[in-house]
């Protein structure tokens, strides 16, 4: 079943491709109508989520927000799919880099470089990075619990060069290349929740108290890697720019917490000058701070 789910996929991003984007777009809108008007899919979740993050704003101002969430969210849908078939050539006039020379100049250096991003815009765009750069980029990834799905991911992953490296075998990678002189570049999602029992450090995130993820400040520091944050900007349906901004160059002086701080309040920031194009149906605030189970606490 498994392997014929997976095929299903294929079979259908394989067929969709010959169609326009702008057809596939016609079936987002539809999409939209059905998630957003018909199921209502997930909703109290993003009503409660931008409630929460945006009390300053007026009811009118979210519920504006939560539309432009659900009709982003059903384009994010079909440029995914889109993205498992669209062509190098193509990809690169859609998805661009705009000042790649900034993490290429560290990987010169010989630097690895990790590339802290978070659900915003659309992410799996990023992987077409592997086109542009010369040495290894790891898509950091948590493995999926549906084979087929978790299966047809891994190859949209790594169709333009990226690897797909399983989140808990991150460490492990990035310590045996920085051993044996090998230069890589590793992109991060840091927004993701961790489990209950994985959680270290709190802070405050969107207006709420919100546990972080440590892999990220702990890998540079142990290799010496540069942060870098991603912006990604919608200019349009189907239109992507990317460009990074320096977190740290040089990790290894920073404090404890300083990197994971500057790399949430730069992805806040983001969040809040285009909060329409966030994750808002992901329940990132499922769990609630036990003060016995956290190790620090930030701002």
């Amino acid at each position: 079943m498994t392997y014929l789910l997976y095929h299903i996929l294929r079979g259908f991003t394989w067929l969709n491709h010959f169609l326009p984007l702008r057809v596939h777009y016609a079936f987002s809108d539809f999409l939209f109508f059905l998630v957003y008007r018909v199921f209502g899919y997930r909703r109290k979740v993003v009503q409660t989520n931008l409630a929460n993050a945006f009390p300053e704003k007026t009811e009118q101002e979210r519920k504006k927000i939560e539309r432009q969430f659900y009709r982003h969210f059903c384009d994010s849908f079909i440029e995914t799919l889109y993205f498992s078939q669209i062509s190098p050539s193509r990809i690169k006039k859609r998805m661009k880099f705009l000042n790649p020379e900034l993490a290429e100049k560290y990987l010169d250096e010989g630097r690895q470089v990790i590339v802290s991003m978070g659900h915003h815009n659309n992410w799996e765009w990023m992987c077409s990075w592997g086109l542009h750069t010369k040495t290894e980029f790891y898509v950091v990834y948590k493995p999926l619990h549906n084979k087929s799905i978790d299966r047809f991911y891994y190859k949209l992953r790594s169709r333009f060069n990226a690897i797909p490296l399983e989140k808990n075998k991150t460490f492990r990678q990035l310590v045996s290349d920085k051993n044996e002189n090998k230069v890589a570049a590793a992109g991060f999602l840091n927004d993701q929740t961790p489990k209950k029992n994985e959680i270290q450090y709190w802070t405050t995130f969107l207006n709420q108290e919100t546990p972080i993820l440590l892999g990220t400040e702990k890998i540079a520091k142990k290799v010496d890697a540069v942060v870098l944050g991603a912006h990604m900007q919608k200019q349009k349906r189907g239109h992507y720019t990317l460009t990074f901004h320096l977190i740290t160059d040089k990790p290894k002086e920073t404090a404890q917490y300083e990197i994971t701080e500057k790399h949430t309040r730069f992805l806040e920031q983001i969040i809040k000058d285009e909060p329409a194009y966030w994750l808002w149906s992901h329940r990132r605030w499922k769990h609630k701070r036990e003060p016995e189970n956290t190790e620090s606490t930030g701002k």
